[in-house]
């Protein structure tokens, strides 16, 4: 059992969360779902995504999601930040800036190539701010764009 496990609090579809979470991700499983009544809805839960435990719970409308947290995906190339930055926003995602976004439910994400922290911590510190200039104007990170700044 991992020792911190997030917990996220959704109103009433953390099941069909838990599901657009699993075919999402490639490396995902649901680890158990737990309704009050054998046919209800679901009350608590949890999932994996690449070896990281989420627990989730339908527990109302008091609380919602905001900025203050998000997950970041590590991306290995610009194929893996487009097909997540896809997945991510459909059906009612919203895009925001510097790779931030907001899946349908309203979970912040940040999808993040791995070039990018290479070039914003350039040795040349003017390619470095070249890079940070390019990013700030984007909303989907294009490594190409960032390349040629």
């Amino acid at each position: 059992m991992q020792k911190i496990t997030p917990f996220l609090w959704f109103d009433n579809n953390a099941e069909e969360a838990i599901n657009f979470y699993i075919k999402t991700f490639k490396d995902a499983s649901i680890n158990n779902i737990n309704r009050r009544t054998p046919d209800g809805p679901l009350f608590t839960g949890s999932f994996t995504l690449f070896g990281q435990e989420y627990g989730v719970i339908n527990g109302g409308p008091m609380f919602k999601f905001n900025e203050a947290v998000s997950f970041v995906v590590h991306c290995k190339d610009q194929e893996e930040v487009d097909y997540y930055w896809d997945a991510l926003t459909a059906d009612g995602g919203e895009e925001s800036m510097c790779g931030w976004l907001k899946d349908k439910f309203g979970l912040s994400w940040q999808i993040i190539p791995d070039r990018l922290m290479e070039l914003l911590n350039h040795p040349d510190a003017d390619k470095a701010q070249r890079a940070t200039q390019a990013m700030l104007k984007m909303k989907k990170i294009d490594i190409d764009i960032l390349e040629n700044a």
